[in-house]
């Protein structure tokens, strides 16, 4: 591409400000443009950064042909029609923030669509760029852990009823995801990155802290393709704040553990005990902790042909297909090959009343 990064936000709550701070401290990187359709939302954050303000992104892209790259940080139901449309009608490389997409369908058919437009995905996955997950990569590749013999995922998070009733999308199938959907993802992803591939699982999804009709609590078991195996317990459900967001590696050669509020510190690293405090960050004022801004210098970097963006479509789709093997096992009560798994019966599927409520008209020009 060899070119500076011009870029438009879609979606402007809360996690967008923190986009927005990362493009501005980012070389090669420009805010020009941000978009939400309340347009007070959008003016915020245009007094903040400086961007221009929009409550309708067809317009947004029509008056700013100069804008090449667009951040999807709508509700997540939402990340495939608006990439669709994105790519499709004005050819604009994508942002998405997790989960993605929705459905392992829905990644196969953007990254097609996205591949035939000339253009590319960057899917957002921080986490990987934390200290202490970096550190434990390294150890799984370097030897120093040896094999793999157990995993185990925790997070224990609180989200009120109060939380899913800020907006009709949170807490449903269509837009949302429960607790593995939107609060897990990061971890699933993580749990595959060092761990490896997952051969298959079963789950039992539970609803019993809110009145929602996803899941708030998800336990599973997992054998990965090396033969070893592995926990995870997600849950929204605990009371009355966020504990923990672990994950856990037992190892022939020793135990790691990253803990922290969002897998921010290296809590346990036998083979080497003095690299926990080196490879341990922070992230009490900001638990989205530091990652967005690596993805940002990585995304810069792509376009100025020094590197490919290391998330592949390969990441992108297993983490998805993995995700959805899940709620798959939950569904039919039994085991579920993960390769072999496609898309969940009721993870992202169709509501076209609440969808509505956040889809975009072609200004009356292009009508």
């Amino acid at each position: 591409m060899n070119q500076n990064v011009k870029i438009a936000i879609i979606g402007c709550g809360r996690i967008s400000g923190h986009h927005c701070r990362s493009i501005v401290e980012t070389d090669g990187v420009e805010l020009v443009a941000v978009c939400d359709l309340d347009i007070e939302k959008a003016k915020a954050y245009q007094k903040d950064f400086g961007a221009k303000a929009y409550d309708n992104y067809h317009q947004m892209l029509i008056e700013n042909k100069d804008i090449n790259t667009v951040a999807i940080v709508t509700p997540s139901g939402m990340h495939y029609e608006h990439s669709l449309d994105i790519i499709s009608k004005y050819q604009k490389n994508i942002i998405v923030e997790k989960p993605t997409f929705m459905r392992p369908s829905q990644v196969k058919e953007v990254y097609d669509a996205a591949a035939k437009a000339g253009v590319k995905i960057f899917a957002v996955f921080q986490n990987r760029h934390n200290l202490a997950v970096q550190r434990v990569l390294l150890g799984l590749q370097k030897g120093e852990l040896g094999k793999l013999r157990s995993a185990n995922v925790r997070v224990r998070w609180c989200r009120p009823q109060r939380y899913y009733d800020l907006a009709p999308w949170r807490g449903t199938y269509s837009m949302d995801g429960g607790c593995l959907t939107n609060q897990g993802i990061h971890h699933i992803d993580l749990l595959k990155l060092l761990c490896g591939q997952v051969k298959r699982v079963i789950s039992i999804h539970k609803t019993l802290g809110a009145d929602i009709e996803v899941e708030d609590t998800a336990t599973a078991i997992l054998e990965f393709e090396s033969g070893a195996i592995g926990s995870l317990e997600i849950t929204t459900a605990a009371r009355p704040i966020d504990f923990e967001a672990s994950l856990s590696l037992v190892c022939e050669n020793g135990l790691a553990q990253i803990g922290g509020i969002a897998v921010n510190e290296l809590q346990i690293y036998s083979p080497d005990p003095t690299a926990c405090e080196s490879n341990s960050e922070d992230f009490s004022g900001n638990v989205y902790g530091n990652g967005h801004a690596k993805i940002y210098e990585e995304i810069a970097q792509t376009f100025k042909g020094n590197r490919e963006f290391p998330v592949t479509f390969e990441d992108t789709f297993s983490t998805i297909q993995l995700l959805n093997a899940f709620y798959i096992a939950d569904e039919r009560d039994e085991w579920v090959d993960v390769k072999t798994a496609n898309d969940s019966a009721r993870l992202g599927r169709e509501n076209e009343k609440i969808a509505n409520l956040y889809r975009t008209k072609l200004p009356s020009v292009m009508s």
